[in-house]
């Protein structure tokens, strides 16, 4: 028994090691990661599209919090739909961001990802870990990652593309569109959307 409960012990301490991961040290591990796996994977520069969804699946995704993130987006007229609608929301927001994010990874010509040291309290469980893509020819673009911390680790609940709310923008076209038809209607938007062929985010407003 003793040597068994010895076993489990130490198949949780990696973990443990994860869940108390910095965020900082979380953004650069996965970056790194999915960086790798870009410059090797043939088929993911390929643009293979059933590929570059598992990545990011496997390797930037769990570490979302899709939840919240649709709560943002949806804003004030989350509240208003129903726990089924809700659901519908969350799954397909969710997809729609995974979508968007695979294509971005199809489009990686070997810029560089510098991830800046995070500038906050040991305490704090609210953080933005800054970032900025290294391009040639062009100045850095700024990506921040708002983050909060939980049971299970951090997890992103915003992204910050140049000075743009991910969730801020998609708030104004989803409130836009319940104005229009109500809450089944954006639900429809986003099936429609999802269903095509490529997803991208809305213009900046």
């Amino acid at each position: 028994m003793l040597r068994i409960l010895a076993t489990l012990l130490v198949a949780c301490v990696p973990m443990l090691a994860l869940a108390q991961e910095a965020p900082d040290a979380l953004v650069k591990r996965t970056t790194d990661e999915v960086l790798a796996i870009i410059k090797s994977d043939k088929d993911v520069q390929g643009g293979n599209t059933a590929k570059v969804v598992e990545l990011a699946e496997e390797k930037v995704l769990p570490h979302f919090d899709f939840a919240r993130m649709t709560r943002l987006a949806v804003g004030r007229n989350w509240s208003k739909a129903t726990p089924a609608q809700q659901e519908a929301l969350t799954r397909e927001f969710r997809m729609l961001l995974v979508r968007t994010y695979s294509n971005s990874l199809s489009q990686y010509r070997n810029q560089k990802i510098e991830v800046k040291p995070l500038k906050a309290s040991p305490g704090d469980k609210d953080v933005t870990v800054r970032t900025a893509v290294i391009q040639q020819g062009g100045p850095p673009i700024p990506i921040d990652y708002a983050m909060e911390k939980e049971g299970s680790g951090w997890k992103v609940y915003d992204v910050v593309i140049d000075g743009a709310s991910l969730v801020t923008t998609y708030r104004g076209s989803f409130n836009d569109q319940i104005q229009r038809g109500g809450i089944d209607s954006l639900v429809k938007t986003l099936q429609e959307r999802n269903s095509g062929s490529t997803a991208s985010a809305p213009a900046k407003r």
